[in-house]
């Protein structure tokens, strides 16, 4: 398999890398001692094997664990901060990124800067809270009628919320008010410096996702997994 661009490979492989199952410890065999001595890179393995031999999540995984091994931890924390969709990964890398961008703003403001960074708000994103269902009930319809028709209507609506629930597990969705710039900061530091301050550190944290892609394009490229390294 053949990445069309660096992100497609980045993003590809951190969300395989967020699956939670034992399978995926696969790409484990994709790779032994006596192909490495002979110097074959990764893709001129997959094609030498057969396409059918290969599992696109395994792929995906072997990539995640060359980036992580071969990445400085800053590059690395920046990736899993704005890219991952593993709750508990992305938030130790937004924690462990402060420490790599240098801002005059306090710890709560950077906090909420880079997470706000990492998180954006989207329009839409949160998930409504459904607490009702309705049913429509003809008005002669016997007792026993009505007690079923509720009863049906009340198991398909909590089918539904356990199904949007699924589908929103995965997400981060911050509050609203997280994005509010007001709450940033305690000290009431005029809005221009705030403005300022949330401007530098997103430029920062964007560096450091430039210069871990930078780094990872290099990484594939010797491992011929980028249609323009492989062609």
């Amino acid at each position: 398999m053949i990445y069309p661009s660096v992100l497609n490979a980045v993003v590809s492989a951190l969300a395989a890398e967020a699956i939670d199952n034992t399978s995926k410890q696969a790409w484990q065999k994709l790779y032994n001692s006596e192909d490495e001595e002979e110097g074959g890179d990764l893709a001129t393995l997959v094609r030498s094997w057969g396409a059918d031999t290969i599992d696109r999540t395994q792929v995906d995984c072997w990539v995640s664990a060359r980036l992580h091994h071969g990445l400085e931890p800053k590059h690395w924390d920046a990736l899993v901060a704005k890219y991952s969709t593993h709750r508990a990964r992305k938030v130790q890398s937004l924690g462990a990124l402060q420490a790599h961008v240098g801002t005059p703003a306090p710890k709560l403001f950077l906090y909420k800067a880079l997470t706000a960074w990492a998180i954006p708000q989207l329009k839409g994103a949160r998930p409504k809270v459904v607490n009702s269902v309705s049913v429509e009930i003809p008005l002669d319809a016997p007792e026993w009628r009505r007690d079923s028709m509720v009863k049906a209507a009340l198991t398909a609506g909590q089918a539904k919320v356990k199904r949007d629930e699924s589908r929103s597990s995965g997400m981060i969705v911050l509050k609203d008010s997280f994005y509010d710039m007001n709450t940033w900061d305690n000290d009431g530091t005029p809005e221009s410096t705030r403005r300022r301050w949330r401007q530098s550190i997103q430029k920062a944290a964007d560096g450091l996702v430039n210069e871990a892609l930078a780094h990872a394009e290099d990484i594939l490229g010797m491992e011929g997994l980028l249609i323009e390294k492989a062609a």
